[in-house]
């Protein structure tokens, strides 16, 4: 049984993959990967795969292909969709290595959790982004593409080192997520109820 130092550092790195393969699951899988090969540190078993130069390699391709087509307006949010299918279950995936160490049990219930939080990050950013969509110009999707990467490394980042630090900014992002992730909903509901309604009157979209 890991002693409390131990599991605060299995913790945080569980909730941190969880929170920010969300995001952007190829960059978590490139951090981690990464840190583990080069900077030192020394992942979970479970984790450890993420170290081989074959997953690193197509992780760093992924990681490419997710940043360009996260910059792309409209071209983000069908990613996104697609994603919904792997984020999340990925996000369990990654909690559950992380939790391995200490036991099964504790595995599968950090994975159950993990799942859920990844969905809660990746909602909020499919949503966020439907509504930046929402303007003509490209430099708010840009921003809040560049700001999201950021995000994640520094998270993993965090998670890896500083693990008591990250756990309360979790807590404090997670109060956050509360409550913004209703306020998105009511604005995408209000998004496809305007489209609904310029396709009825046969009008073209308006611009701005």
């Amino acid at each position: 049984m890991p002693d409390p130092a131990e599991t605060a550092q299995l913790i945080s790195l569980g909730a941190g993959a969880a929170l920010a393969s969300g995001i952007n699951l190829y960059a978590v899988m490139l951090a981690l990967g990464l840190l583990g090969r080069f900077g030192g540190v020394e992942l979970p078993p479970g984790m450890e795969l993420l170290e081989h130069p074959v997953v690193l390699g197509a992780a760093g391709a992924m990681f490419l292909a997710e940043f360009v087509a996260d910059k792309i307006p409209g071209l983000d949010s069908l990613w996104d969709a697609l994603h919904t299918f792997i984020r999340v279950p990925a996000g369990g995936l990654l909690a559950a290595a992380a939790a391995a160490p200490v036991g099964p049990d504790v595995a599968v219930v950090s994975g159950i959790l993990g799942a859920g939080l990844a969905a809660g990050t990746h909602a909020t950013k499919a949503g966020g982004r439907l509504l930046i969509n929402a303007s003509p110009e490209p430099f708010s999707n840009w921003s809040a593409s560049l700001g999201e990467d950021a995000l994640v490394f520094a998270a993993m980042w965090l998670a890896v080192f500083h693990p008591w630090l990250f756990i309360g900014a979790a807590a404090l992002f997670l109060l956050l997520l509360a409550w913004l992730l209703p306020k998105l909903w009511r604005g995408v509901q209000m998004l496809f109820a305007r489209i609904a309604r310029l396709f009825r009157s046969g009008a073209p979209p308006a611009r701005g």
